[in-house]
């Protein structure tokens, strides 16, 4: 706060003539005692001498600082126990504060500028970028962050979690972009790279280990607590929070990468360079670029590879989802090996379903063949098929079977008539339907038919024709020739002509019993 000079010399005044306090100076001029202070400072008047108060703490100092000279991260609460065990009777919140004030500070560190070869090392670590909503499912955003300590290159990648797949394929992504391999790769000291550590006893990953080899690499994680080590990728996640993500819209993870692969070419890379501020990154990189390892042939696997195994249903679960199997395969051991978009399932050497890959929570993804294989095994399973189906297509559905199984109705007619709705109306009419009878409490195939004759009828759309073709090939299949119509003429000439000569027979039989009778009545006269 910047003290005017006549506001000083009122101070003075105030202070050497009136006798005022600071803390009544300060209060009646608005301003911070410290302000005071300085002006009396300033002006050659020494501070007054500030009497030590005693604290009850003081008994137990000696022992304290002891204790933390030994053992100098033990913290407040434990020490505060102690403290208790020993005859303290203040509070710990008392306590935490006179802490704070007699723990020894550590004397602050210098660093040495760490300076690399062209070629030389990259750093590699992990960036949270919170969270993403697909569907049901809550995904992890996480940014694989690779740069070259020389030119400061920056390679930016998101997934949506940080496994050891993921990881290699960032390692594989970079070295595409950048056109080579460096010599050494700078990791901090997390579990894809260093399983265990003891001094400076340190057990890799072996599958880290493995995909160094082929390229070519050698793998060196910091120092414990030695954060400076790896201070470029530390600053470049910084530099990519501040200028990158920030305000910025994508809709899908490929958009966000498209985006951040675009940035790494452009704006990332025409910054000046930290070890050259008279070149780009861009500039530097081009002469850092030929000394680095030339790329294998052919890449490395990092396809996620795990055994699953199948219950009864022909179904696997992997990744919060279900992906079906053919049912030959049920109860077995299968080899599941996933990839960004694919999911491949394999039963020995033999490729059994591929499906793609979903990042959703709770979904079936099925093979319409697996389900129709099943279906002609079991012909019982068609019903559970239908609802299935119907439930998948329109959720309200399985509300509306809950409500009609409670009143012990056949569900079998009404799922098979809702499914003939669904085909006929479409699941968003059916929707309606199906939540306006539910609003009624009539859980029948009728009432949702009348709603949607209903609904059509206002819409002035014409009658829908439903054509339920049964599941058999051979009638599927089959070709109806028209026949000739001059047959059923015959037979109709035929039907007529039969029908005439029995009435003529008839009338002949009573004309006769008629005379027989005339003739008895005259004989008995």
């Amino acid at each position: 706060m910047t003290i005017s000079a006549d506001l000083e010399a009122k101070i003075l005044r105030y202070y050497h003539v009136e006798h005022w306090r600071i803390g009544t100076i300060a209060r009646q001029f608005s301003i911070h005692h410290s302000a005071v202070k300085r002006v009396l400072a300033q002006a050659g008047i020494p501070k007054a001498a500030v009497v030590p108060q005693r604290s009850i703490l003081d008994p137990f100092l000696p022992w304290i600082m002891e204790t933390l000279g030994r053992y100098p991260t033990l913290t407040a609460s434990r020490l505060y126990s102690m403290a208790r065990e020993r005859g303290y009777p203040g509070g710990p919140d008392h306590f935490r504060h006179l802490m704070a004030l007699h723990r020894p500070q550590p004397s602050p560190e210098a660093y040495l500028r760490l300076r690399t070869l062209p070629g030389e090392q990259a750093q590699v670590d992990w960036a949270h970028f919170g969270s993403i909503q697909i569907g049901k499912a809550k995904r992890t955003l996480m940014a694989f962050v690779m740069v070259l300590s020389f030119s400061r290159k920056i390679f930016l990648h998101f997934y949506l979690d940080a496994c050891m797949s993921n990881f290699l394929r960032g390692h594989e992504a970079a070295f595409q972009a950048f056109g080579g391999v460096p010599r050494v790769v700078l990791y901090d000291n997390l579990k894809s790279a260093v399983l265990e550590r003891e001094g400076e006893a340190i057990r890799f990953h072996p599958t880290l280990l493995a995909f160094s080899a082929h390229y070519r690499f050698e793998p060196r994680p910091v120092a414990v607590g030695r954060g400076n080590e790896k201070g470029r990728v530390e600053r470049a996640i910084r530099y990519v929070r501040d200028n990158f993500f920030p305000a910025r819209t994508w809709e899908t993870v490929e958009d966000l990468n498209t985006q951040a692969r675009v940035w790494a070419d452009t704006q990332a890379a025409d910054r000046p360079c930290p070890e050259e501020l008279s070149k780009s990154v861009r500039q530097v990189f081009e002469e850092e670029q030929p000394r680095l390892f030339q790329l294998p042939d052919y890449l490395y696997p990092t396809a996620e590879r795990l055994e699953v195994r199948v219950g009864k249903t022909p179904y696997i679960r992997f990744d919060l989802n279900d992906y079906s199997v053919p049912h030959t395969a049920v109860r077995r051991l299968l080899t599941v090996v996933a990839e960004p978009q694919t999911v491949t399932i394999i039963d020995g050497v033999a490729i059994i379903a591929v499906h793609p890959r979903c990042y959703d929570r709770g979904r079936q993804i099925e093979e319409a063949q697996h389900i129709e294989d099943l279906a002609k095994q079991k012909n019982h399973a068609r019903q559970h098929r239908g609802q299935d189906r119907l439930i998948q297509s329109v959720p309200a559905c399985k509300a509306l079977l809950i409500l009609a199984a409670t009143r012990h109705y056949a569900l079998r007619p009404l799922v098979n008539d809702l499914l003939i709705y669904l085909d006929c109306y479409g699941a968003h009419e059916l929707d309606i339907a199906v939540q306006e009878s539910l609003t009624y409490g009539s859980p029948h195939s009728n009432t949702v038919r009348l709603i949607l004759e209903a609904r059509r009828q206002q819409a002035q759309r014409p009658p829908p024709i439903p054509l339920r073709l049964p599941q058999d090939e051979r009638v599927q299949k089959l070709v109806v020739r028209p026949h000739s119509l001059t047959t059923y003429d015959q037979l109709a000439n035929e039907q007529r002509a039969t029908r005439q000569s029995t009435e003529n027979n008839t009338e002949n039989t009573v004309e006769n019993t008629r005379e027989n009778i005339r003739y008895e009545s005259s004989s008995s006269k």
